[in-house]
């Protein structure tokens, strides 16, 4: 098969599909590319080297400078430096479900055109996304109707047209989990808290769903072992 290109940013859903893409889809050599966009948790990035340097299939792993992205959206995302603070799950308005605080402007798009670039300049015929069924909130570019439109747009493409792969847009993270269990993930070198501390803040929405999710699937956090409760 050809080479392929990953998006990997460190977290839970991305680490797994890139463990899924190498041992159950067989696919290499693989490139792994993450992007340094301003986020506030900048140990995601830092996860993402650690499992790309852990996957024999990796070739490379590249981490893009996205930094001007604090200046392009104007603190219009708490996610990002600049932004207001990063809400607890408990603190979002019913209303914000759909598109919280934490939701990026175009920040998809504007990453997965790059990794499109990216793919192609490598002879990488896919580019796979972590995109996954969030259970709490969501975000509108993270659905299979985007994907699907996003693939309609690459198909233009009249040399060599590069298609993005969502493997697990339909599952819920528990399932992720599980899969990554049996894929040997060592999620102590994942990350997912939005507020860039040492330890988990256990409040914000991304905690409160890893920590449901591990429940769920009957496992435990690795990142968990002290406490939930515990900030730094």
């Amino acid at each position: 098969m050809p080479p392929a290109t990953i998006l990997i940013s460190g977290g839970l859903d991305s680490t797994v599909l890139l463990h899924y893409v190498a041992k159950r889809l067989h696919r290499a050599p693989l490139y792994s590319l993450s992007f340094n966009y301003a986020q506030r948790h900048v140990r995601e990035p830092e996860m993402a080297a650690w499992q790309s340097e852990h996957v024999a299939e990796v070739k490379e792993h590249h981490i893009i400078d996205l930094t001007m992205f604090e200046e392009v959206i104007g603190g219009a995302s708490s996610l990002v430096a600049g932004g207001e603070r990063v809400p607890s799950l408990n603190e979002l308005k019913e209303t914000e479900h759909d598109q919280p605080p934490t939701y990026v402007p175009n920040r998809n798009m504007i990453l997965l055109s790059l990794a499109a670039a990216f793919a192609e300049s490598r002879d990488c015929d896919t580019v796979y996304y972590g995109a996954q069924a969030q259970d709490m909130y969501g975000y509108w570019d993270c659905t299979s109707e985007f994907i699907e439109r996003m693939n309609r747009v690459l198909s233009l493409n009249r040399r060599t047209p590069v298609k993005v792969a969502a493997p697990f847009v339909n599952k819920s993270k528990a399932e992720e989990i599980s899969l990554g269990h049996d894929l040997g993930v060592d999620f102590a070198h994942t990350w997912s808290c939005y507020r860039g501390k040492n330890v988990p803040c256990g409040e914000c929405p991304t905690c409160v769903e890893r920590r449901t999710a591990f429940e769920k699937a009957g496992f435990i956090d690795p990142l968990a072992r002290n406490s939930w409760d515990e900030t730094s």
